[in-house]
C-alpha cells in the first residue's frame, strides 16, 4: 500500500457516521448542548491530536501489523497491551455493525428522494435493514479477503467521492441561512418553527458533548494497522496519521458548520428527540432538486466506505496477537492466493454481525457508540501512557523513534495526552452510570467492563500456557514480531 492507501485507509475509518449523523443526533444523548456542538466539536479535536501524535512517534518505532497492540505491549506492559488493543477491536467490532445498520435509512432516504416510495418502503422493514447491514459486512469481508488491490481500487475512489459531495454541504452554507430554511419549512412543510433562546453555558453539559463528538476523531488508528503492509512504513505511518487527522478535522469543522449555519440548532434538536436523522436529510428542504439526492448518495458511501478499512483493522489486530501466541494459532492463517489473514477476517464479520443485530434490538445506535468512546478511549490513553513508559521499559526500540525524538516533546505529547483523555473518560462514564435506561445492560460501562473481564481471563489462560513453554516472556515482549 502507498501513501495514498494508507492515508485513505484512514480517512475512511473516519469520515461517516462521524460527520453525517453524530453532531445533530448529539441532541438526543446530550438534550442541554443546544448552539454549542460546534465548539464542543472543536474541544474534542484537542485529545484527538495528542492521541495521534503519540500513534504516530510509536508507528515510526513499530511498524509492524498489531498497531495499538504492539505499542503498548512493547513498551509498557504486555497484558496493558492487550487490554489496549481488546479495548479497540471490541469497540470497532460493534461500531462496524451500527455503521452496517444505519447505513440502510440513508438508501431508504435516497430512494424517498427520487420518488422511488415502494423501494422507500421496502428498506424500511426492519428484517430488510438487518438483511441488507449484514450483506454489507460480509461483502467487505469477502473484498478484504481478496487482496489489498481490491482493497484500494474501491477504496480510493470512494474517498474522492466523499470530499467532493461532502463539499456541496460545505458551499450551501454560502448561499443559504437560517431564514431560507424557515421558508422552505413552512412553504414545503407547512410548519412553522419557533428558534428558541439560547440555554445557558454549562460545563458539565458541554464536556459530556465534547466527550462523544470525540468519537468523530477514532478511525486514523487503522492506519497503525497497515504496518505489514504499507511502502515505507517508518515514514508513511506517522504521515498518513497526522494528515489524516488534521485534513478531515478541517472537513469536519467546516461541514457541520454549514449545516448549523442553515438549519436551526433548536429545530435540529427537536428533530433529533423525534427520529434519526442526519446532515442530508436537515438539507434537503431547501437545496434544489437533485442536490438533495447527491448529498445523500455522498453520505452514504461515506458511511459504507468506513467499513472495508476498520474490518482490516480489527482483523490485524486478531493476528498480531495471534503471532504472540494470546489468540489461537489458527487465526495467523494467510490465504494462499491472496496473501490475507482470512480466518483473522472472517471472525471479525461474525463479531461485527453481533453489532448489526444489537443495534436492532436495543432500539438505538448510541449504545454502540458510547461503546466504541470507551473502548477508544481507553486505548488512546494507553498509547500516551506508553509513550512515557517506552524509554524505560525498552530503550532498543525506543531509540529506533524517528517522529519528535525529542525526548521532551515525548513526554509533553505524553502527559498533556494523559491529563485530556483521562477527563474525557471520566465524563463520558459518568454520563453512561448516571443516565437512566430500562435495563443494566443498556449502560454501555457495565458491557465494556463484563467484556473486557472475559478478554483478561483469556489473556491469564494463555499466559499461563506461554510461560510454561517458554520460561520468562520478558525478551519475547520486547522485540517485534517477525513480518
Amino acid at each position: 500500500m502507498g501513501l495514498i492507501a494508507v492515508i485513505a485507509t484512514g480517512v475512511s475509518s473516519m469520515v461517516g457516521a462521524s460527520i453525517n449523523v453524530v453532531p445533530f443526533m448529539i441532541h438526543r444523548s446530550v438534550p442541554s448542548i443546544g448552539p454549542y456542538v460546534l465548539l464542543a466539536f472543536v474541544f474534542a479535536a484537542i485529545p484527538a491530536l495528542f492521541a495521534g501524535l503519540a500513534y504516530a512517534i510509536l508507528s515510526s518505532a513499530m511498524p509492524r501489523a498489531g498497531g495499538s497492540y504492539l505499542y503498548a505491549s512493547r513498551g509498557l506492559n504486555p497484558y496493558l497491551g492487550f487490554v489496549a488493543s481488546f479495548s479497540q477491536w471490541f469497540g470497532l467490532s460493534i461500531v462496524i455493525g451500527v455503521i452496517a445498520y444505519i447505513s440502510i435509512p440513508f438508501l431508504r432516504d435516497i430512494a424517498y428522494s427520487a420518488e422511488f416510495f415502494w423501494i422507500s418502503d421496502f428498506l424500511d422493514q426492519p428484517w430488510i435493514r438487518v438483511g441488507l447491514g449484514l450483506s454489507l459486512i460480509w461483502s467487505f469481508v469477502y473484498l478484504n479477503i481478496k487482496g489489498i488491490k481490491a482493497y484500494t481500487k474501491l477504496l480510493i475512489p470512494m474517498v474522492i467521492v466523499i470530499f467532493c459531495l461532502g463539499s456541496i454541504v460545505i458551499f450551501s452554507g454560502l448561499f443559504y441561512n437560517t431564514s431560507d430554511f424557515l421558508d422552505a419549512l413552512e412553504t414545503k412543510e407547512n410548519m412553522v418553527h419557533l428558534i428558541t433562546p439560547d440555554p445557558e453555558f454549562e460545563w458539565s453539559v458541554f464536556l459530556s458533548a465534547a466527550a462523544i463528538l470525540f468519537s468523530s476523531f477514532i478511525g486514523f488508528d487503522a492506519i497503525a494497522q497497515t504496518g505489514s503492509e504499507a511502502k515505507n512504513p517508518t515514514r508513511n505511518l506517522p504521515l498518513a496519521i497526522l494528515v489524516a487527522i488534521i485534513g478531515v478535522g478541517l472537513f469536519y469543522f467546516l461541514f457541520t458548520a454549514s449545516v448549523y449555519h442553515i438549519v436551526p440548532w433548536s429545530y435540529v434538536a427537536e428533530q433529533a428527540l423525534q427520529k434519526d436523522i442526519t446532515a442530508p436529510g436537515l438539507l434537503s428542504l431547501i437545496l434544489p432538486s437533485g442536490l438533495d439526492i447527491l448529498i445523500l448518495f455522498g453520505a452514504a458511501v461515506a458511511l459504507i466506505n468506513d467499513l472495508p478499512a476498520m474490518l482490516l483493522s480489527v482483523s490485524r489486530l486478531m493476528f498480531a496477537w495471534a503471532k504472540d501466541g494470546i489468540f489461537p494459532e489458527s487465526i495467523t492463517a494467510i490465504h494462499t492466493k491472496n496473501n490475507t489473514p482470512y480466518i483473522a477476517l472472517i471472525v471479525a464479520g461474525l463479531m461485527s454481525s453481533v453489532g448489526v443485530l444489537g443495534s436492532h434490538f436495543a432500539g438505538d445506535f448510541f449504545l454502540g457508540i458510547d461503546i466504541m468512546v470507551t473502548s477508544m478511549l481507553v486505548n488512546f490513553l494507553l498509547m500516551c501512557v506508553t509513550l512515557l513508559t517506552i524509554k524505560r521499559r525498552n530503550p532498543e526500540l525506543s531509540n529506533d523513534i524517528t517522529i519528535l525524538k525529542n525526548r521532551g516533546l515525548q513526554l509533553f505529547v505524553g502527559w498533556a495526552g494523559v491529563f485530556f483523555l483521562t477527563g474525557f473518560l471520566t465524563i463520558h462514564l459518568y454520563k453512561d452510570m448516571s443516565s437512566t435506561v430500562t435495563a443494566w445492560y443498556f449502560h454501555s460501562t457495565y458491557v465494556w467492563l463484563m467484556v473486557m473481564g472475559m478478554a483478561s481471563l483469556v489473556f491469564l489462560y494463555k499466559w499461563v500456557k506461554l510461560r510454561k513453554q517458554h520460561g520468562s516472556m520478558g525478551d519475547h515482549f520486547k522485540t517485534l514480531p517477525t513480518e
